[in-house]
């Protein structure tokens, strides 16, 4: 068991092979760990969601979207395979945190220390060499920690199954050495953040139904560590 959970807890301090295989298309706009990002920080060829709908890169944004799914395919425009599997995936998070609320669902998973807040659970994708993979993605002043939604099949070297375990990564905030906003240069609606740690290891995520939200509860995150 020890074995698995070194398999499906990713830490920074372990080496992770998640380099997205899609890094050539993004563009990055690193942040100061002690300010938060505004109008001003992003650079020409970044458009927030204002200027999308006022250039008329994207119609459906002139307008507050009135339904979860029309908000999904709005963040989330990857495909219409993607964009199926997030509606199909999505809405289950959102029950976890209904039902349960966000603070029970957190200390279920990865414990609070004391004294440790949490400021944000977003529903996102985390990129991995496998594909993107839908949770929850838990943003605190100790931690940023994901959990995946469905469990991943675990299989021996032979092959053979062994059980099922949701996966988990979870991210110190000692450990982070910046947050950056990045997009993809041929659609830069879709929307990334990219973490890294100070020993050299990146880790991605995307989909958020509310990016900018997620983005300066980790900047403030940042900031109260330093």
């Amino acid at each position: 068991m020890e074995r698995l959970a070194d398999r499906f807890m990713e830490t920074p301090s372990k080496k992770s092979n998640w380099k997205t295989p899609w890094k050539h298309l993004f563009q990055s706009k690193p942040l100061s760990l002690t300010q938060f990002p505004s109008s001003s920080d992003a650079s020409s060829s970044f458009k927030s969601r204002e200027d999308v709908s006022r250039t008329g890169h994207n119609e459906k944004l002139k307008k507050k979207s009135s339904n979860f799914a029309s908000r999904i395919i709005d963040h989330v425009n990857m495909g219409s395979k993607l964009s199926e599997t997030v509606k199909g995936k999505l809405s289950l998070g959102a029950r976890i945190i209904q039902e349960g609320g966000r603070d029970n669902v957190f200390k279920q998973i990865f414990a609070l220390r004391e004294g440790e807040e949490l400021l944000k659970a977003s529903q996102c994708y985390l990129s991995t060499t496998s594909g993107p993979i839908a949770g929850l993605l838990f943003i605190s002043t100790e931690k940023v920690a994901f959990c995946s939604e469905r469990s991943i099949n675990v299989t021996s070297p032979a092959g053979q199954l062994i059980g099922t375990i949701p996966y988990k990564v979870l991210i110190p905030i000692r450990k982070m050495k910046r947050a950056n906003q990045s997009w993809n240069v041929n659609n830069p609606a879709q929307k990334y953040i990219e973490i890294v740690t100070w020993d050299g290891f990146e880790f991605w995520f995307m989909g958020f139904l509310r990016y900018e939200k997620a983005f300066n509860n980790i900047q403030k995150a940042l900031s109260l560590a330093s």
